[in-house]
């Protein structure tokens, strides 16, 4: 749980610094609040394969994945866990 945590202070982290994005909550909806664009989403999966190390391919791309702090922290926790696997 404590991991989880961490990869959601890290996530802020990047939404603050690279994307000019407050997240005021972990669960806020990113779409619905329109936080996100496309462009931005352009921009987090840059950062995420930069920070963390993992790619998300076009056709694993779920729109869902990136709704919340929370799902994100879920999406990359998964990459990692399968990209440490293989």
């Amino acid at each position: 749980m404590r991991e989880h945590e961490e990869l959601k202070d890290k996530l802020a982290a990047i939404f603050s610094q690279h994307l000019n994005i407050e997240i005021p909550a972990s669960d806020t909806d990113l779409f619905a609040t329109g936080m996100m664009d496309s462009l931005a989403l352009v921009e987090l999966l840059l950062r995420l394969e930069q920070t963390f190390g993992v790619q998300i391919s076009v056709s694993d791309l779920e729109l869902d994945d990136f709704r919340s702090l929370d799902s994100i922290a879920r999406l990359i926790a998964f990459q990692c866990a399968v990209e440490a696997v293989a």
